[in-house]
């Protein structure tokens, strides 16, 4: 089968899902470890659908989160992309676009996140004409917000908020907020 690749690193493919990525997806999505900034690890039902709605995703904006691959070996690691975020109920910020991603533990601290992202970002100022990407996390995520300020993003302290899809007092309602503008992603790039 040929591979849609998206989006190509130096050590990465960022391609469209495939039939084999649900496996390991749902393994991902359901250690406790990977999922500890979330509400709760995911089914493998759930999992299934956030492919589904990542691929409906696709379609209609061109873009969404996609399956990070090591070019070497076909590893699959987890998704980076860019998300046109559907909550039930609007971000204080909306409309925008987000970038997020989900890795293996066995992919942590070797900048994959990083490079990953760096090439979305690209996408998403060059190939579609964004003026901002954001992302946010909890408080306690301070691997995520690593690698948010590690690809330039700066932190929008006025803008942390609480989770729309959460109830204000759930433990992991509070999110914090980190935002790069076209101009200062422009200026990084010199």
């Amino acid at each position: 089968m040929t591979k849609t690749v998206f989006l190509e690193t130096d050590r990465l493919l960022l391609r469209a899902w495939q039939e084999g990525d649900v496996e390991p997806f749902a393994a991902l999505c359901a250690d406790p470890e990977v999922m500890r900034y979330f509400p709760e690890p995911l089914t493998r039902e759930k999992s299934e659908q956030l492919i589904a709605r990542a691929q409906e995703k696709q379609e209609k904006d061109g873009f969404s989160i996609a399956p990070v691959e090591i070019k070497k070996t076909g590893e699959f690691l987890g998704f980076v992309g860019l998300n046109v975020p559907t909550y039930a109920a609007p971000l204080p910020f909306d409309p925008c676009v987000e970038i997020g991603w989900r890795l293996s533990k066995s992919s942590w601290g070797k900048g994959y996140a990083s490079e990953a992202a760096r090439a979305w970002l690209r996408f998403g100022f060059e190939t579609v004409g964004l003026e901002e990407i954001v992302a946010f996390t909890i408080p306690a995520n301070l691997p995520s917000q690593k690698v948010m300020e590690r690809i330039g993003m700066t932190r929008d302290f006025d803008g942390d908020f609480r989770h729309p899809s959460l109830p204000a007092d759930h433990p992991i309602s509070e999110h914090v907020l980190y935002r790069l503008s076209k101009t200062n992603w422009l200026a990084q790039q010199v």
